[in-house]
């Protein structure tokens, strides 16, 4: 089988040497643009895989080994939470109501798959009861912030013809203004109660978890009329994994042991625009602000 084997990061040379060292195969490298390269190589792809990983031990870049054919994706499915920004608003709202140790313990063992995410999630929101609604607001004004890539990640395949859609186990009051300001086409989320006095400490039901963003990535495509092949999905915790393990092509992102051990590719050391690589974007190719 022909692959095509992506390498991101800041010294792709060397790590292309380590490859021919192995015996890997190697042909002359594509260069995508600065610290990104392509190599086409071929063989089986769960040998390869596990050829390459072992062949790029101790290099910091980020490797993308698939089949050739199809790379470019017509759905992208990202997680929003340490994923596409750079905090846990569920922790972060935690703070401004004295309590993130505690919500960030359950929120850390939730992610590593330690824990059931619905009932964690319950449990979490539960200890924000009679926040201030104006916690909502403090939190996405003072703490969140896009990843970086992120914007130019979404913005680039939105041009390119695929739709984006934000899928969060956090909440939309979060997700509604993240996916506006990256350029997500939609957004789904779980909705935190709200009364008079601020929060309820309740989520409305059903929870968005693990079973419904897979859901998610399976109904737009579907709705798009692409087979799963054509999808992408990345995240970082356990309740990404499902949608990660059944994308076309699944990735981890700064990821949980659990999820880093079974994407497809991760994203430990590039930016968010290493998933434009992957799919042979070129960097002139980037939309950029």
């Amino acid at each position: 089988m022909e692959l095509v084997l992506t390498l991101v990061g800041d010294a792709p040379d060397a790590a292309v040497e380590a490859l021919a060292g192995a015996g890997l195969g190697v042909k002359a490298p594509m260069v995508l643009g600065p610290g990104a390269v392509d190599i086409v190589l071929d063989g089986d792809l769960a040998q390869m895989r596990q050829a390459v990983a072992a062949a790029l031990v101790g290099h910091a870049v980020d490797a993308c080994l698939q089949p050739a054919g199809g790379r470019r994706k017509r759905l992208l499915l990202a997680d929003m939470d340490s994923t596409i920004i750079n905090v846990e608003c569920l922790d972060e709202l935690a703070d401004f109501a004295g309590v993130k140790a505690q919500v960030s313990a359950i929120t850390e063992r939730a992610m590593r798959g330690d824990l059931a995410f619905e009932a964690a999630l319950r449990e979490r929101v539960t200890m924000l009861k009679g926040l201030p609604l104006i916690a909502l607001e403090a939190t996405y004004s003072q703490r969140v912030r896009l990843n970086p890539g992120a914007r130019t990640l979404v913005r680039t395949m939105a041009a390119n013809g695929a739709r984006c859609v934000l899928v969060s186990g956090g909440f939309t009051y979060f997700t509604s203004r993240v996916a506006t300001a990256a350029g997500f086409h939609a957004d789904r989320a779980n909705t935190l109660g709200e009364g008079e006095g601020g929060l309820t400490g309740l989520v409305s039901e059903p929870i968005l978890g693990r079973e419904a963003k897979l859901a998610a990535l399976q109904e737009e495509a579907a709705a798009l009329g692409v087979a799963l092949e054509a999808t992408l999905a990345i995240g970082d915790g356990a309740n990404d994994l499902a949608m990660i393990e059944a994308a076309g092509l699944g990735v981890a992102y700064r990821a949980k042991a659990i999820v880093a051990a079974r994407a497809d590719a991760r994203v430990d050391h590039a930016d968010l625009t290493a998933l434009l690589h992957f799919q042979g974007y070129r960097t002139d190719e980037f939309v950029t602000d």
